[in-house]
């Protein structure tokens, strides 16, 4: 048990700490006899449902980021345009989105736009200097853009360790069957009781 302990604190991981699922060459460094077959297959599966409910979550963070990421982009280019805009340039009028449902008007002065009001999400708006709101959103953008990158990463390599897992279980099985014929070939008699025993899990 001290030496898995080990194993474990010592296994790699990805950049985000996903650990890496071990890949079985030859059942035998995994399975030494028929009797820990099952808790083998057992730990197994343990791992790839661990596996899939990281997934989930993951898939869940990258619909978010992706919902996110073209919100604050078209924030950016408002507050871009703004500062863009010449002393010289006419007032505008311009219309926003309260929520999904309700719009309203807004009239824009000419230049200089001194601040902006940007939504910080929880239903909380402040108040920036255009210059630091540009920046803000500047980090925003690259942060989730990051963070949407990662995902995708992630997304990518739990799908490989759960195929990784898959394998090793089909493998560990088929070295148990395999284990059964020659036992049955081995002793004859037994061949009755061997399929019983197979049956069993599943009957």
């Amino acid at each position: 048990m001290a030496s898995e302990g080990k194993s474990k604190e010592s296994a790699p991981t990805n950049p985000r700490g996903i650990p890496l699922a071990p890949f079985v060459d030859r059942v035998e460094d995994y399975v030494s006899s028929r009797a820990e077959v099952e808790s083998t297959l057992k730990s197994f599966q343990e791992m790839i449902q661990k596996y899939q409910f990281m997934e989930v979550n993951t898939q869940r963070r990258a619909t978010g980021l992706r919902e996110k990421i073209p919100d604050i982009q078209k924030t950016l280019d408002t507050v871009r345009f703004l500062l863009a805009r010449k002393p010289s340039s006419d007032p505008l009028e311009a219309t926003f989105e309260l929520n999904d449902t309700l719009y309203a008007k807004a009239h824009i002065p000419p230049p200089p736009t001194e601040e902006v009001y940007l939504w910080l999400g929880a239903n909380v708006m402040l108040s920036y200097p255009i210059d630091e709101a540009e920046t803000l959103l500047q980090e925003k953008l690259r942060t989730a853009t990051k963070g949407m990158e990662a995902c995708d990463e992630d997304l990518e390599f739990l799908r490989e360790q759960i195929t990784t897992l898959e394998v090793a279980t089909a493998r560990v099985y088929n070295w148990d069957v395999t284990q059964r014929r020659k036992e049955k070939t081995d002793n004859p008699g037994a061949g009755e009781d061997d399929g019983d025993e197979k049956n069993g899990p599943n009957g």
